[in-house]
């Protein structure tokens, strides 16, 4: 089903499926709530600060949530759906292998009556994809603009979603007292400033993983004892992240010792 075809009225969020070269409306939202995510209040304000102005026509950027696994960002994404789709956001999902199609998607929605963005889930680009030629004619146009009602929202583990080397840097030169990058370096990071929003995200501090963990188990009169074992958890996974507390939560949830 072509985009066009869409009933975007009804439809908050579709995937683009390749093997129907079309979209599939997204039958189960994932229902996160924005008051569901612990410790990442720094990137949420930012975040719906330029959803917001997206919305209301307003200048905005492309953003790029990139940093360690776990930390929240997909569920920021799928938050920030939840919350602002009353107000006429829509969420395209499209995967790192469809990018070639972006701009045939984007031409489809361009002149719909609603804004749209486009989700691009755990980016990154090895040597020699040329799938990120695509992202880059919508993140900033060719000889056409890119379209007003189409941002993209990126997440990524790379910061600079292209894999950096050693080899690249000693290849940089110093002349005339300034340091001129080498053109893998320049590459490497230009398709990452084409996000004018980039937000870090990193593993959490012990206090901020005990509070994603309280407001799993509201209900816990035994704090001490949670704490406890959520800590022994997290320290078998080698990592403390929303993740890490989501997945305490579901293998000790109904045990006779959290209730």
């Amino acid at each position: 089903m072509s985009t066009t075809q869409f009933d975007w009225q009804h439809t908050p969020a579709a995937v683009w499926r390749r093997h129907r070269s079309g979209l599939r409306a997204i039958r189960r939202l994932d229902p996160i709530s924005w008051n569901d995510l612990k410790g990442i209040d720094r990137q949420k304000q930012a975040l719906a600060r330029n959803t917001e102005r997206f919305l209301a026509g307003e200048p905005s950027n492309n953003a790029l949530l990139w940093g360690s696994r776990g930390t929240g960002k997909s569920s920021l994404i799928k938050a920030l759906l939840n919350r602002y789709r009353d107000q006429g956001l829509r969420m395209i999902e499209v995967d790192k292998d469809d990018l070639v199609n972006l701009p045939e998607i984007v031409d489809d929605i361009c002149d719909l009556p609603f804004r749209f963005a486009i989700f691009c889930d755990d980016l990154s680009f090895d040597v020699g994809e040329s799938g990120y030629k695509a992202l880059k004619s919508v993140l900033e146009g060719s000889l056409e603009l890119p379209p007003e009602n189409v941002r993209v929202y990126a997440t990524s583990n790379r910061r600079h979603l292209m894999p950096e080397f050693m080899s690249d840097n000693l290849k940089s030169e110093v002349r005339d007292g300034e340091l001129h990058p080498a053109e893998a370096i320049e590459e490497q990071v230009s398709l990452a400033d084409r996000f004018g929003l980039q937000l870090s995200f990193y593993p959490f501090a012990k206090d901020v993983y005990l509070e994603a963990i309280d407001a799993l188990f509201p209900e816990v009169q035994d704090r001490e004892a949670l704490h406890l074992e959520a800590i022994r958890f997290a320290t078998g996974k080698g990592v403390r992240n929303g993740r890490t507390a989501q997945q305490f939560f579901r293998q000790v949830a109904g045990d006779s010792r959290f209730r």
